[in-house]
């Protein structure tokens, strides 16, 4: 039974900085694709970033040369640095791996 749980959000002002975590159990996430995407009320989801199991990454235009997503293997957890954050980033924030998918974790900027 695969489990993702997000932490690290918060409130933070207008060009501040966040780090998102997203730790997996009932998996290995080495070699499984992930990423992260965001939901705000009455939107579309939109997915923020993703890497795939060799480490290769990839960005919304929304976000590229803000936001840098990461793993670490031995500690199956899944990271999204968030940096020079705008109002417009406020979401809830998800990481996903495969079908499976986290509870979320709220970014506010003001």
């Amino acid at each position: 039974h695969v489990q993702l749980v997000e932490s690290g959000g918060g409130s933070v002002q207008v060009g501040g900085s966040l780090r998102l975590s997203c730790v997996a159990s009932g998996d290995t996430i080495g070699r499984h694709c992930m990423g992260w995407f965001r939901q705000i009320p009455d939107k579309e989801r939109e997915g923020v970033a993703g890497i795939e199991s060799d480490g290769s990454t990839s960005y919304a235009d929304s976000v590229k040369g803000r936001f840098t997503i990461s793993r670490d293997n031995p500690k199956n957890t899944l990271y999204l640095q968030l940096n020079s954050l705008k109002t417009e980033d406020t979401a809830m924030y998800y990481c996903w791996m495969e079908a499976h998918g986290g509870q979320g974790t709220q970014v506010t900027v003001s």
